[in-house]
């Protein structure tokens, strides 16, 4: 054993040393060391108490140590090494490739790190460090693990292909990982669990054989204005009481779903764009409760937010549209704040609540979607409040099969249908909404349904204000039906046929009849005044009052209308309009 009093004493005056053996090293801080090793020597810090934060040994120049030729069986610990570690190739290592640990904070410049048998480069302890244009690729682990508290900076550098993830922080770890390419690795492209914290800003993270971002576990950390898209699983990933920031990123393009909030999943989602994913732009389900705000969410093949298995949460503020599905989908419990958000453009309707789903929809803007702007169904309860639902393509609100709901203070105008649709058994309270200006009825009620409707204002709808249907009863209380532009009524009086006014693309509610000389189906119905005229002296049976439209008019059956003009088509329509897509995706993240 050889003992000194300071590194030149050993090494010769900064010379190289010339031996074999054990050299301890007193406290200080050793500055502009330059240090060649070429033996297999061991160089131990020696110091009372934590014996890194007392031994220091830097370079600001240049490198600190360079390990030369004999080198391979030398070690150096105990100390604090700072320096700069620039164009190595590093690879085929049993061990990390790179370890920093006990506030070590090293500069490393465009190094290849590649091909190691464990991890890329491993931060733990307190480690630090300025990673900068490195390459990290193929390593059977992570390409970048940090750990307890560690806290590195990572910046321009790729790390690909990995055999596990690309980066993964655990164990209280932090880190700054700013602008690197982190694709193409078999797990996440970014691992985040275990009260860890890191900031994830401006990288490109996509083409991963998993997802993109992963958060589990406790998780946390500033995922901000990265571009995360053509991941084969989730673009950003939360679960197990995670609770990130995640905003300004864009989400796109990816195999699967956008973001996907599960098992308790938190956090806080602003100002994304989430697009053209294959899959839901964003899940939230088992018991989610994350805050989505100010979000543009668009162009997606199925669902823009979708909210299942008891997911919470708060949908606010976002721009919603341009989707395959509906906007938003609620079910199975979910029962999550959605307000003030833009709806539009849906290919299905804009917000579909079903199979016992809640939910507290208020202040909402929902139009131009290809249905109804909001479907309820299936004993589900929700709340809309002072919603505007308005110039859609089909209806403005469609009830349907035991489906419940508070409706208060909402517009509902300009929609190409009925204002509100209520069928099959289901039983709304509506309370002081205004419902005007439709192309179509205001409110209809059929198929055994019922209704609450309390203060609202119906007026200036063309087919007329309110229609119920054979054996609908209904509690109605101070409400104004007024100036209404009764079409259907006018169209009866003057002994059109209602084809005339509906076209087949509307279900007036009048009188319809079958002709049974004309062998007409359970699927055709016959207006009053076709019966009247062209089925004149035929058996006829009088159904019901209901909505239909008239298939004499429309040129369905074999005897042509006297009335209606030219026919067209054979449409056939069933009798309700077409039901909402739902969204059945299974999950497999």
């Amino acid at each position: 054993m050889f003992y000194y009093d300071t590194i030149e004493d050993a090494l010769g005056g900064g010379q190289e040393p010339h031996f074999d053996g054990l050299i301890f090293v007193h406290s200080g801080i050793y500055t502009d060391e330059w240090i060649y090793i070429e033996s297999p020597i061991t160089m131990i810090g020696a110091a009372p108490g934590k014996v890194a934060e007392k031994v220091i040994i830097e370079n600001t120049r240049d490198s600190t140590f360079v390990f030369m030729e004999g080198s391979e069986d030398a070690y150096v610990g105990y100390m604090t090494i700072r320096g700069i570690y620039e164009d190595n190739e590093i690879s085929n290592n049993a061990l990390a490739g790179i370890w920093v640990k006990n506030h070590g904070n090293p500069i490393i410049r465009r190094n290849h790190i590649h091909h190691g048998r464990d991890v890329g480069v491993f931060t733990f302890d307190h480690g630090m460090g300025y990673f900068e244009s490195c390459n990290i690729h193929r390593n059977r682990i992570a390409g970048f693990e940090v750990k307890a508290y560690a806290n590195p900076t990572v910046v321009r550098c790729e790390i690909h292909h990995g055999q596990t993830g690309g980066i993964y922080v655990h164990e209280k770890g932090r880190g700054q990982f700013i602008e690197n390419k982190i694709y193409a690795n078999n797990f996440a492209g970014v691992w985040i669990t275990s009260n860890s914290d890191p900031t994830i800003r401006g990288n490109a993270i996509f083409n991963g054989n998993q997802g993109g971002v992963y958060i589990f576990g406790d998780g946390r950390g500033l995922i901000e204005g990265n571009d995360i898209y053509g991941n084969a699983l989730a673009g950003i990933q939360i679960r197990t009481n995670s609770c990130p920031i995640v905003r300004h990123n864009k989400i796109h393009d990816g195999q699967h779903g956008g973001i996907y909030v599960h098992e308790k999943g938190q956090g806080v989602i602003e100002e994304n764009e989430v697009y053209s994913n294959t899959l839901a732009g964003v899940w939230v389900t088992t018991g989610s409760t994350p805050v989505l705000r100010r979000n543009r969410i668009h162009s997606g093949k199925q669902v823009g937010v979708y909210f299942y298995d008891n997911g919470h949460g708060v949908l606010e503020d976002n721009d919603i549209y341009n989707h395959m599905y509906s906007g938003v989908q609620i079910r199975t419990g979910s029962n999550p704040k959605i307000r003030r958000n833009k709806i539009w453009g849906g290919q299905n309707g804009g917000i579909l609540v079903y199979n016992s789903g809640l939910g507290f929809i208020e202040d909402n803007e929902i139009f131009d979607n290809a249905m109804a702007g909001v479907w309820i169904k299936t004993d589900s309860n929700p709340t809309l409040r002072r919603n505007k639902i308005h110039d859609g393509r089909d209806g403005g609100i469609c009830i349907f099969n035991g489906g419940r709901g508070l409706l208060e203070e909402n517009d509902i105008f300009r929609n190409a249908q009925a204002g509100v649709l209520i069928s099959t058994n289901s039983h709304p309270v509506l309370r002081k909404n205004r419902i005007f200006d439709g192309f179509a009825a205001g409110i209809e009620i059929t198929n055994h349904a019922t209704a609450t409707l309390e203060g609202n204002q119906i007026f200036n709808n063309r087919f007329g204000g309110l229609f119920l249907a054979s054996g609908v009863n209904v509690t109605m209380k101070d409400n104004k039906i007024l100036n209404n532009q009764d079409a259907i009524e006018k169209a009866v009086s003057r002994g059109q046929c209602l084809y005339k006014i509906s076209s087949y693309t509307s279900y007036p509610m009048h009188d319809f009849y079958r002709c049974h000389t004309c062998n007409t189906t359970d699927r055709n119905a016959i207006c009053v005044n076709c019966i009247k005229k062209c089925h004149q002296g035929h058996d006829v049976e009088f159904i019901r009052h209901d909505r239909f439209f008239c298939d004499c008019g429309a040129g369905t059956l074999s005897n042509p209308c006297t009335l209606a003009g030219e026919p067209t088509h054979d449409t056939d329509t069933l009798y309700d309009s077409a039901p909402p897509i739902e969204s059945n995706t299974l999950q497999h993240n």
